[in-house]
């Protein structure tokens, strides 16, 4: 798990081509650098090339890693170099020494050069089929080094060969192209600017906070004033509806999509998802081979445990497999969202090691601005705070952590998953019910479901059940975006709502959280449901046999029964959560404070109206004021109303905001 960034940068034939350090100078990588290096303590490198492409055009690249040594301690540093016979680290250098370009030491070799962020977990079968090609690896079991000779073999396509989690880059001087690379299941960000005009530049990098940084320094035509200004500004409406989004609010960057691997200036190759259906079915041999193939590391592993039935399946078959594996669980502040007596219930029936871990919450308010600016996007899932503690108290342990990030996707998690077939059905009866006249004052409550159900019907449908600011809700709060009246949102009809949240909300919203947590601390997260083969058994598996009869989880309910106790399987779902919208009430970890000096605050939202996104601070306000009416005892259920995701966003919105003006004011001559 590491930290990659690169520059690649493009002169016509014809152009004045400058010097390799003045065409993309050092100070560039070192704000690139700067924005990743809390992903990877263990190592640093830098790579710089120069090459002429067949059309006359002249293209200089530079990549930097951070690194999170894992596997193969000493031969995995990159960026890994190969000349077409051998590796050559004598091509890289470190930051603060004088940089070596590659066209100069080593002109006529045809170099690949792979910076890259995660772990294949299939790398040693791999390394076999390659080295009976006729490859010749020097590492000892470095899976960057499979990327190399991979790409070398199967270019374009490798993805297919892959079971991983990752994002890479490859440079290929004999083609001059810098090629990039996300994994299917998106678990590992990439991003990437646009060609920054005059420079035809193109920037990418692990952390969007750190690409963002950049673009103040690199200068464009026409020049940005400010960063929140943006062509984009629906997108920014689309991530306060749902909390993330797939594409990033400002327009010059875009997150490279799951399964694409492409040339960083060409079309893009996708990985295609197989459909329902079809002849293989999930079973527990699958998920098996997953959980084996991610407990390989030259470090400590252990394993995430909470008091659910993903969390527990994982443990389970990871102790069969490697007895000496540590599960991990962490007290939570409140009683009624701590799990670890459940957790240690799990850990007795399979007699995993357990220990539970106190988290350190006190510093929520701190936490979180601290996290949306390592982000650098306004992310409204409050399950990032809990998450972070989660990694923060497992890294001083293990380095290593398996999750069951994907469960609730792939086998139908979520009250949404059972409730869909029911909004599709009753639509029209469902958008006749008046949801004003239904209480919502406490959230999951029978009536604030129905009014949930209610609004999905009469406007976006599922895609509403996922929504933070349901239609209505976002059309008083933002009643304006680029000077027109924010959108009522249509009925769209979702077939199959497992596979929209694997393709949506898992990449958007739940991985994006887990990478930001786990990478503020260095602690690599694996995720064995997220396997190549369980992803595509699951997705060929029909509905009525991953769901029978509606049961959410069903059919991994019936694999969970070989490895746990009846009582675990059949214990309630709950889930991962703090109680936000009470300590917005009560100022735990001084999160009122932070709530209301923001929303508060004579200019909240800077930028924002100069971007066409309008938000009517009286809604603001009576938000806030209806959710303090709900903390009281009031018998009455129309008093006050629960709005701790709303007044979440709102303030992750406001930090963000706030951000990209103090570094607009310090890019700015």
């Amino acid at each position: 798990m590491c930290g990659i960034a690169g520059i690649l940068r493009t002169h016509l034939a014809g152009d004045v081509v400058p010097p390799p350090l003045e065409a993309i100078p050092e100070a560039w990588l070192d704000v690139l650098d700067d924005g990743i290096k809390h992903r990877g303590p263990d190592g640093q490198g830098r790579f710089r090339d120069r090459a002429v492409r067949a059309d006359g055009v002249t293209v200089d690249v530079a990549l930097v890693h951070r690194r999170l040594s894992i596997i193969d301690h000493e031969g995995g540093h990159q960026p890994m170099v190969h000349d077409g016979e051998r590796l050559r680290p004598d091509l890289t250098y470190q930051r603060g020494e004088t940089p070596v370009i590659a066209s100069e030491a080593e002109p006529d070799r045809p170099l690949v050069t792979v910076v890259f962020n995660g772990c294949i977990y299939n790398h040693r079968e791999l390394r076999t089929e390659l080295e009976a090609l006729g490859h010749r690896f020097e590492t000892d079991h470095s899976d960057t080094e499979v990327l190399v000779h991979g790409w070398r073999r199967y270019g374009l396509y490798l993805q297919d060969e892959l079971d991983g989690m990752y994002a890479w880059l490859a440079w290929d001087r004999a083609t001059g192209q810098l090629h990039i690379s996300r994994d299917r299941s998106g678990e590992k960000p990439i991003y990437a600017a646009y060609p920054l005009k005059p420079y035809n530049v193109h920037v990418l990098s692990s952390v969007y906070a750190g690409l963002m940084a950049l673009l103040g320094p690199i200068p464009t035509t026409p020049p940005r004033d400010n960063l929140v200004i943006s062509g984009r500004a629906g997108m920014l409406d689309d991530w306060m509806i749902k909390g993330a989004a797939d594409k990033p609010p400002q327009d010059i960057v875009e997150h490279l999509a799951p399964g694409v691997t492409a040339s960083v200036d060409e079309v893009p190759v996708y990985g295609e998802a197989p459909e329902r259906e079809g002849t293989t079915r999930i079973g527990s041999g699958t998920l098996r081979e997953a959980v084996i193939s991610r407990l390989e590391a030259d470090v400590p592993i252990g394993v995430f445990l909470s008091g659910g039935i993903d969390s527990g399946l994982i443990a389970a078959i990871a102790k069969k497999h490697r007895p000496d594996i540590k599960a991990f669980t962490v007290r939570m502040p409140e009683a009624a969202f701590d799990e670890s007596e459940d957790a240690a219930e799990t850990a007795r029936g399979i007699g995993i090691d357990h220990t539970i871990l106190d988290c350190d919450a006190t510093n929520a308010a701190d936490d979180l601005v601290m996290l949306t600016q390592q982000l650098g996007l306004p992310l409204g899932d409050s399950s990032l705070l809990p998450t972070y503690w989660v990694c923060k108290a497992a890294r001083e342990h293990v380095k290593v952590a398996l999750s069951g990030d994907g469960g609730d996707e792939l086998f139908g998690g979520y009250r949404r998953h059972a409730i869909h077939p029911m909004l599709n059905r009753w639509r029209r009866v469902l958008r006749l019910i008046p949801d004003a006249l239904l209480s919502k004052r406490r959230p999951g409550g029978w009536s604030t479901e129905l009014a949930r159900l209610a609004v999905a019907a009469r406007h976006s449908g599922y895609e509403e059940l996922l929504s933070i600011f349901p239609t209505p809700e976002l059309q008083r709060l933002v009643p304006m975006v680029d000077g027109k009246p924010t959108e009522h949102a249509k009925f769209r009809a979702v077939d199959d709502p497992l596979r929209h949240d694997l393709q949506h909300y898992l990449p958007d919203d739940l991985l994006r959280k887990t990478d930001t947590a786990s990478m503020a601390v260095a602690l690599e997260v694996r995720s064995p449901f997220l396997a190549k083969d369980v992803v595509e058994s699951a997705l060929r598996t029909p509905l009525d046999e991953t769901m029978p009869n509606g049961e959410r989880k069903g059919l991994l309910k019936n694999i969970a029964r070989q490895y746990l106790p009846d009582h675990v399987v059949d214990r309630p779902k709950r889930g991962f959560a703090i109680p936000i919208g009470e300590w917005f009430r009560t100022d735990f970890g001084s999160l009122r404070v932070l709530l209301r000096d923001h929303l508060e605050s004579s200019e909240p939202y800077p930028g924002l109206a100069e971007a066409g996104v309008e938000i009517d601070m009286t809604n603001v306000r009576r938000l806030l004021r209806e959710h303090d009416d709900a903390g009281g005892r009031s018998l009455n259920p129309w008093k006050g109303r629960d709005h701790s995701q709303r007044l979440y966003m709102l303030l992750v919105l406001s930090i963000w905001c706030k951000w990209l003006e103090s570094i607009s004011s310090e890019q700015s001559p």
